[in-house]
């Protein structure tokens, strides 16, 4: 086994941790697990740190377990939350766990015949036949409510400050979280819970139930949340979340998001998301530092964490749609891009639509850059351009003489004009 804790501390990965807990993990094999909500059918990359840790951990020799709250998921963490949370129905639950355990598996080795292998349970299978009795008498007596109350995602719901206040079903929360760790020790030798900063009050509360109920020790990890050095908010863009399923957020976004990570926190990141060691890192950093306009990081972080969540052929897909803007590109690589992928690239240029009639019958460069789509003023200047040599047709440059149809459709639907180096039009046939 190598050295789990370490491993984190160099990473940047290490907030909190218990007495004596990276003196037992060098020197026992244990389970540890985290817990992921399934808030929906997919998580996002606010939740790759988690799976990191678990991965980690797997590859110090320990096993992990991916906790899917199906109970909890159902009551709704306060943790950092300044609101209580919509509760799921079981319907929409039973899809995100789906989904959810989709994600897990693109990135922890779950084969049942590895030493240490990973494995997925889901709290709602033991919570289900718990009696609100049962749990009241048998759980809750061990803890008492000044204990809950010192916790700070209570005191900040319960304070002045908060209009909201807090439900007694949020309340429970760090209960419910406390006797999962203690139905994992018991049940499957679980001696770690890790998570985010935020979670330490909730993790100790089992530790504390274990001391109690089972007269037994347990550890506890946390890892700070991740920030970005702007202030802005990691994992989010003008869109909204960067999802790890690709049918909420494209292979080609996703690379992107990494791809326009800042200097400051591409060194940051590549620490936090990648398995790449120490001695390849700090080359890169150092490389990187000699010519940050070559943007080497960048480039090798949104290679390692796009190969790891969508594998290598969406990669190269993504940096092959990435060139088109930059780079020398042709016809036949815009026509390889799927139609989704094809958007996200071209989002935001102007698009004119043009009928299917039109490129049946061949349309003419003065009726795509002008008469039919005022993307340009006039036919004057539609055909001053041509004749300075300044419009491409898919990449391709064209005279005034050249005319579209349809062996020029892209996803059989688009067709890509460009007026000198940076500027782009789009014709949507319909």
């Amino acid at each position: 086994m190598t050295n789990f804790v370490e491993e984190l501390r160099w990473r940047g990965l290490l907030h909190d941790i218990m007495p004596d807990t990276e003196q037992y993990l060098l020197e026992n094999k244990t389970a540890g697990y985290i817990g992921f909500d399934p808030t929906a059918d997919s998580l996002h990359i606010g939740s790759l740190v988690q799976i990191f840790i678990l991965k980690h951990f797997q590859n110090a020799g320990h096993n992990p377990i991916a906790l899917i709250g199906g109970a909890t998921g159902m009551v709704g963490d306060p943790s950092g939350k300044s609101a209580e949370r919509n509760l799921l129905d079981e319907a929409t639950l039973a899809k995100n766990i789906a989904g959810v355990r989709e994600n897990l598996e693109r990135f922890l080795d779950f084969d049942a015949t590895s030493e240490n292998k990973a494995e997925l349970v889901n709290n709602y299978d033991w919570m289900k036949d718990i009696s609100l009795i049962d749990f009241v008498r048998d759980t809750g007596k061990h803890i008492t409510v000044n204990y809950m109350m010192a916790k700070d995602s209570v005191k900040k719901r319960l304070s002045s400050e908060s209009s909201v206040g807090m439900s007694f079903t949020e309340f429970t929360y760090q209960l419910f979280q406390g006797y999962d760790f203690y139905h994992l020790y018991k049940e499957k030798n679980c001696m770690l819970q890790m998570g985010g900063s935020d979670q330490w009050g909730n993790i100790t509360t089992g530790t504390e139930l274990i001391r109690r109920k089972a007269q037994g020790k347990a550890y506890a990890i946390t890892v700070p949340l991740v920030t970005k050095a702007d202030g802005t908010k990691f994992g989010k863009t003008e869109g909204g979340n960067v999802w790890l399923n690709a049918d909420r957020t494209s292979p080609y976004k996703f690379y992107q998001y990494w791809l326009n990570s800042s200097d400051e926190d591409a060194e940051n990141f590549i620490k936090k998301f990648t398995f790449l060691d120490k001695e390849t890192i700090e080359g890169l950093i150092a490389e990187h530092t000699e010519n940050p306009h070559l943007r080497l990081l960048q480039k090798k972080l949104g290679e390692e964490v796009t190969i790891m969540t969508h594998g290598k052929e969406a990669y190269e897909n993504a940096l092959k749609a990435s060139n088109i803007l930059f780079g020398k590109s042709t016809a036949p690589d815009l026509k390889s891009l799927d139609e989704q992928t094809f958007l996200d690239v071209f989002d935001g240029v102007p698009q004119a639509t043009v009928s299917t009639t039109d490129i049946e019958e061949g349309l003419d460069m003065i009726g795509a850059l002008a008469a039919k789509t005022n993307f340009l003023n006039s036919n004057g200047e539609a055909r001053r351009a041509l004749k300075e040599n300044a419009i491409s047709v898919n990449k391709e440059k064209v005279k005034e003489d050249f005319t579209i149809t349809k062996e020029d459709l892209i996803a059989n639907k688009y067709v890509l004009l460009q007026r000198g180096k940076k500027t782009y039009y789009l014709l949507v046939v319909a």
